[in-house]
């Protein structure tokens, strides 16, 4: 059965209601046969990532930067999860066909664009594509953007289905 991976830091009440709705959202009672895990960010292993066939990775935008939770996540994992680096260091594009799905939400109070950026870097270097627009929200959560979470959940889950 296909796996969906929910890597997430969610320390705020906008980012915990985010998280619960693209975790509903992936567990839509219309999508079938996929297995939806949710891990903290700091909790996540190689192993969580290696098993999974697809990913959701949530964060707070943090002084202009994914949140330290997350980042950890990256720097902890990177290599034994297929990441690539070039030959002075640096993240490397080149990695093996065959990229897994993945998506990315984002919520800030005023904005999340370096979050964004610093994210999508990393996961240019690893064996993952984007394959849903980033939900990028700013400001209290409404129900607008719970649906667009809830969406983003599905979307994900039924790319694996």
């Amino acid at each position: 059965m296909p796996r969906l991976l929910v890597v997430h830091h969610s320390p705020t009440s906008g980012m915990r209601a985010l998280t619960d709705a693209v975790v509903a959202g992936a567990n839509d009672d219309s999508i079938e046969g996929v297995d939806v895990a949710v891990v903290p960010a700091l909790e996540a292993t190689a192993d969580d990532v290696l098993a999974a066939d697809g990913y959701l990775l949530g964060t707070p935008a943090n002084f202009g930067y994914m949140s330290g939770a997350l980042k950890h996540f990256f720097d902890s994992l990177f290599l034994e999860i297929g990441g690539s680096l070039a030959d002075d260091g640096s993240a490397s594009g080149a990695v093996a066909p065959g990229k897994k799905p993945f998506g990315l939400y984002v919520h800030g109070r005023y904005d999340t664009t370096g979050a964004i950026r610093s994210v999508l870097a990393i996961t240019g270097a690893l064996p993952w594509r984007q394959v849903a627009e980033t939900l990028d929200r700013t400001g209290d959560i409404g129900e607008d953007d719970l649906a667009a979470a809830y969406e983003l959940g599905g979307t994900l889950a039924a790319l694996l289905a």
